[in-house]
């Protein structure tokens, strides 16, 4: 134990198998693998998929013989183009084949993985050549299915049974008498079994008479020529010689087997680094279930010099194992195929352009009605200019509708405004995941015709329901509200986050296996920032998660205190601290190049699913 820390804190922190890690193994792989697939540009869950393919109904060559069939799978990239990923063998004189050929692929939630499938009948002349080697145009076309790659893995039996299509002599259109293509997909997880251990010492002896003794356990895997690898360690207590650690959790994919040796040892924390052994035992899982049954503990030994086992000293004192569970451990997509939806809600700034100054001091050079709320004044496009004193102001961007230079114009040539295509980026994906596809979908900041400002109200203009059908209903509700409203303030994320956990709070009543996402769409740095915090905070034990873009030009530094990630979890005005982080912030002109806002605003979606249902000792119906 010679590795030095920077930090000596960090030294005494439990490192691996701590609850945190438990409740997120399945949302990431291990660092090595998680790290290579990062350099390669994948991002938040990635999961390995082994697809398997069989058919039915297949068109017969001609009277006398089936068809020789072969299928060839494909990805669909964003601009259309087709990468093939795999072939399987050719399966001789057969309308209905069940191919050997498996494909692994990796599953990105926060990605729609197009898959295309062809099958082909490869013709008597062809079949010594390698499959990989054929030539494509030189075979009957028998058929061809598309499908996203969440539509297999989210069905019940995780497998999907789609229509082959083929086009007709004309070309132009399609017919469905093709015969039909099954896919299934296997989540590749060697375990999921998880074991949930408390140890304690007693009796540890003191290194040096005069020295304090902050002990700490270190677990180590034994490989091939009796190497050890470090699964886990457990934090340092201070000055205790009869210590009881905090539960320790070691997935069985780690370790190997329950059968497979461990190395305990316990050490004397010292914060150059060298920590002293203390003493040491080696048992497997199923050892120390049985230490944990019999009540009885196990001596620690200091081994030999010379390495000889018999040599070893063995020493009074003992670890005792308090605790020894099992659990199955399920993943984000067992849940997705167990019953659980996800489901999609928008809300839309429609606040108009702001100037909001800090009040610290203001001049008003001539009259006007200010708004004021907590630490903000909120200021009408129309009213009479202020001069700051001690702060300068951030203009928001939404402008007027009709005005090119609004953040809200609808362009005559159909190119989407920063709102529809945030709508449609995240929308297109969670939608894969809403079994009847139908929105709640809101805006916030208006002011109806004739009436008074609004800080939630529905998108589609009911006064009696909010939902809208698809992503095109929500795109149509949003250009219509357009129309109808006028904008106007201030900036307050209050009222809608409030309103989407009273739906998802009524889904939890009515035993719903629902989890709820919900997208707000905003230009400018919002005003009830304490009463944000306060909703959020109620909202953190409900099934909800909450997604912030940011549009336009503004400065959004503010809006990272909302986003657990960039600091401390989330206290409300009553000194209650969020139980998770549910909010996810970002500004969309950051993910403008090369990534997509959904693949950088979604990564962290299904951790937030996975601590909701653990925390709660939800089980899927598999």
């Amino acid at each position: 134990m010679g590795n030095r820390l920077s930090e000596v804190a960090a030294g005494r922190a439990a490192i691996g198998g701590i609850a945190a890690d438990f409740l997120n193994l399945a949302a990431a792989p291990i660092d090595a693998v998680e790290n290579f697939l990062r350099s390669r540009g994948h991002h938040g869950l990635f999961s390995q998929i082994e697809l398997s393919f069989s058919a039915s109904g297949l068109r017969d060559r001609d009277v006398l013989f089936k068809s020789n069939p072969m299928m060839v799978l494909y990805a669909r990239g964003k601009n259309g183009a087709l990468e093939e990923l795999c072939r399987t063998e050719v399966v001789l004189n057969s309308s209905s084949p069940r191919w050997i050929t498996k494909h692994t692929l990796i599953y990105h939630f926060e990605v729609v993985q197009v898959l295309v499938f062809r099958v082909y009948d490869v013709d008597t002349q062809f079949h010594n050549v390698d499959i990989k080697m054929l030539d494509l145009d030189e075979q009957q076309f028998l058929g061809e299915a598309t499908c996203a790659l969440s539509q297999i893995i989210t069905q019940p039996d995780k497998s999907l049974t789609i229509d082959l299509y083929t086009e007709d002599s004309v070309g132009s259109t399609l017919s469905k008498n093709c015969g039909k293509l099954m896919v299934h997909g296997e989540e590749c997880i060697s375990s999921k079994t998880a074991i949930e251990m408390v140890f304690r010492c007693s009796d540890l002896e003191y290194k040096y008479l005069f020295s304090r003794t902050d002990p700490f356990l270190l677990i180590s895997k034994v490989v091939e020529a009796g190497a050890q690898i470090p699964i886990c360690k457990t934090e340092v207590i201070r000055n205790d010689l009869n210590p009881i650690w905090k539960s320790v959790f070691v997935n069985i994919q780690q370790v190997g087997s329950k059968d497979s040796p461990l190395i305990i040892e316990c050490y004397n924390f010292n914060s150059n680094g060298k920590h002293d052994l203390m003493g040491k035992v080696q048992r497997s899982l199923v050892e120390l279930e049985n230490i944990h049954n019999n009540g009885q503990g196990e001596n620690l030994f200091l081994p030999s010099a010379d390495g000889q086992n018999h040599d070893n000293k063995v020493l009074k004192s003992q670890l005792f194992v308090e605790k020894f569970t099992e659990s199955v451990q399920y993943t984000f997509l067992d849940y997705l195929a167990g019953g659980f939806e996800l489901n999609f809600m928008v809300a839309v700034d429609f606040t108009e352009v702001q100037h909001k100054f800090t009040i610290a001091a203001l001049v008003e050079e001539s009259g006007c009605v200010l708004f004021t709320l907590r630490n903000h004044l909120w200021v009408p496009q129309n009213a009479n200019p202020l001069r700051p004193l001690l702060s300068g102001s951030t203009a928001a961007s939404n402008g007027n509708p009709r005005l090119p230079d609004s953040l809200h114009y609808i362009d005559p040539s159909g190119r989407p405004n920063a709102y529809q295509r945030a709508i449609v980026e995240v929308g297109e994906v969670l939608q894969l995941y809403d079994s009847d596809k139908r929105f709640p979908t809101w805006g916030f900041g208006a002011r109806p015709i004739d009436g008074p400002v609004c800080h939630c109200f529905n998108l589609n203009g009911s006064s009696h329901y909010c939902e809208v059908e698809g992503i095109q209903g929500i795109l149509m509700a949003y250009t219509s509200a357009l129309l109808n409203v006028s904008l106007a303030g201030p900036t307050l994320f209050g009222p809608v986050i409030s309103t989407a956990a009273l739906i998802a709070s009524q889904s939890v009543a009515n035993g719903g296996r629902k989890y709820f996402v919900l997208l707000i769409i905003t230009d400018g740095v919002v005003t009830d920032l304490q009463e944000t915090k306060d909703a959020i905070v109620k909202a953190s034990d409900l099934p909800l998660s909450i997604l912030i873009v940011g549009v336009g030009g503004a400065d959004f530094k503010e809006m990272e205190v909302l986003d657990a990630d960039k600091g401390e979890r989330l206290e409300s005005s009553y000194g209650r601290v969020a139980s998770r982080d549910i909010v996810q912030f970002i500004p969309f002109r950051e993910v403008q190049s090369g990534l997509s806002v959904v693949q950088a605003f979604l990564a962290e979606l299904p951790a937030q699913f996975l601590t909701y249902v653990r925390s709660r000792n939800i089980q899927p119906n598999l």
